[in-house]
């Protein structure tokens, strides 16, 4: 843990929640450790990031419209909202995607700030090399966000008891996994990173 490391919180929303109109299984069983998480961040004084989908109604996203998905996370909507078992900082950076409606928008590498700045230039603003992932879903966004820190020369590490995935296909997770770590990622939780953290102090 040092300056350059920083947390994203991928899409815990109630939209893909239980309840929600586009649910991962156990997408909420999860929630209480992406707390631990962010709290430990914070006690460093270290950047976390929290990522939803910013959906406009009409979107090729959505299966009315060509597209994959239910409707889901649309602006200003109560499914769009962070769950609101999920403790986000004060300080909290929210990035959104999904607003074009001709792009899918998976990776939070496609996001902006609510300043209109991509994250990716954030992230080179300041300083970070390091990301810490985790979030919803493992076989979608968290896959696509990881794969596109790791292109972008970011040192990754998934945080494994912190993800669920929507699998589709059964496997489709464990495969996201595998091709995440074969990229360079590595896989860490919560046991072990707090052992190395406390290590670090």
């Amino acid at each position: 843990m040092d300056t350059k490391s920083a947390l994203i919180v991928v899409d815990v929303q109630i939209d893909f929640c239980p309840g929600g109109s586009l649910a991962v299984p156990g997408g909420d069983a999860i929630i209480p450790v992406i707390n631990r998480y962010i709290e430990i961040f914070g006690s460093y004084g270290l950047p976390v990031f929290a990522t939803r989908d910013w959906h406009p109604p009409v979107t090729s996203h959505f299966r009315e419209f060509g597209g994959l998905w239910p409707p889901h996370c649309v602006q200003g909507s109560v499914g769009a909202r962070f769950h609101p078992s999920l403790k986000l900082p004060g300080d909290v950076i929210i990035v959104s995607k999904g607003m074009d409606p001709e792009s899918d928008d998976y990776s939070s590498f496609q996001a902006t700030l609510e300043t209109g700045s991509p994250l990716q230039e954030h992230l080179r603003n300041a300083g970070v090399t390091r990301l810490f992932i985790c979030g919803l879903a493992t076989d979608y966004c968290v896959r696509a966000t990881s794969i596109d820190a790791l292109e972008a020369g970011l040192e990754v590490t998934v945080l494994k008891d912190a993800i669920k995935g929507v699998d589709l296909k059964s496997g489709d997770s464990a495969r996201a996994l595998e091709e995440i770590t074969k990229g360079g990622a590595l896989l860490t939780d919560l046991e072990a990173f707090e052992k190395k953290s406390t290590a670090t102090r």
